[in-house]
């Protein structure tokens, strides 16, 4: 396993001689002052959103310029996981302790569909987005919520998926992050209490753990989750890295080929990979869980994204 350390001092010596078009990424985007971050997703081209678990506003912004706006401004709600959904221009977000599904309109915020899927006690905490369904999970419950996309993009009725086997463990702090492979046939989960990868059938809710070696991953700290062909990324959040996982081809076993320690890290939750760069949102959960957990961070805390290469 190599192990990657960046320093902030190469990030940001000036690179002379270097045209505004090639001009470098910004290794830190800052986001609202109080924000309370959690999920991150990519859109068109440098186009990022981070959804806020304060209020469940949406913030879009820049990866090339850093710069950025509000795009959704709501009260009530909680955004965790987000996905979205470029091609039917449309935003996918994990309602948290609101136990609901939140769906926007990806290029100007207007409201889709809201969702009820969870009862009370529920956190839903991640979305993966497939052709025909997208999938939620439930940190407090083994379970994972599917609600089926018709081909005109209309909503069905939503379903429970009653996982069983390694990730069904409801000990502390379960499913986590998840994604969706081979076109929505696998759904690939972090489960944190356990700090294993597992994959869950989706027909039968079979969950099997990918096998990593001992240790793997940090127990108590894997979050957020994203995959790209048989490379998975997963935010050990507490750990302040990020680990990089080569998946076996039948996705039975895999190795932990690097794990980034970054001097920005502060606690980052979530990853979304865009070309030969990840953003990573920094959560700063060490300040205080937001509620209905804790009290949140102290008034006047800063949060922002960090970019980093693909290790």
């Amino acid at each position: 396993m190599r192990k990657t350390s960046v320093a902030v001092a190469l990030l940001t010596l000036p690179l002379l001689g270097v045209p505004a078009s090639a001009a470098p990424f910004p290794s830190s985007v800052p986001l609202p002052t109080d924000f309370q971050p959690e999920g991150i997703t990519i859109g068109a081209g440098y186009t990022f959103y981070v959804g806020s678990l304060h209020d469940g506003d949406i913030y879009r912004g820049e990866l090339r310029s850093g710069e950025g706006e509000p795009f959704i401004d709501v009260d009530g709600r909680q955004a965790v996981g987000m996905q979205a959904d470029v091609g039917r221009d449309l935003l996918w977000v994990a309602g948290g302790a609101t136990g609901r599904l939140y769906v926007y309109d990806l290029t100007d915020g207007t409201p889709v569909a809201d969702v009820p899927l969870g009862p009370p006690g529920a956190f839903l905490n991640d979305v993966a987005v497939t052709p025909h369904a997208v999938y939620l999970t439930d940190t407090f419950a083994p379970v994972i919520h599917r609600v089926p996309i018709a081909e005109d993009g209309t909503l069905g009725a939503p379903t429970t998926i009653e996982v069983s086997g390694v990730a069904s463990d409801t000990g502390g702090f379960g499913l986590n992050g998840i994604r969706a492979v081979r076109n929505g046939q696998v759904l690939v989960v972090t489960h944190t209490s356990l700090g294993i990868l597992a994959t869950v059938d989706p027909a039968t809710g079979a969950s099997h753990e990918i096998d990593l070696g001992p240790d793997a991953l940090v127990p108590g700290t894997p979050d957020g989750l994203e995959i790209r062909g048989r490379t998975a990324w997963v935010v050990e959040n507490f750990a302040n890295s990020l680990a990089e996982v080569r998946l076996a081809p039948d996705l039975s076993s895999g190795r932990l080929v690097s794990r980034t320690q970054h001097p920005l890290f502060r606690v980052p939750t979530t990853v979304a990979v865009f070309g030969s760069r990840l953003a990573l949102v920094n959560g700063r959960f060490n300040l205080g869980f937001p509620p209905p957990f804790g009290p949140g961070a102290r008034p006047g805390t800063d949060f922002d994204v960090v970019v980093i290469p693909v290790p």
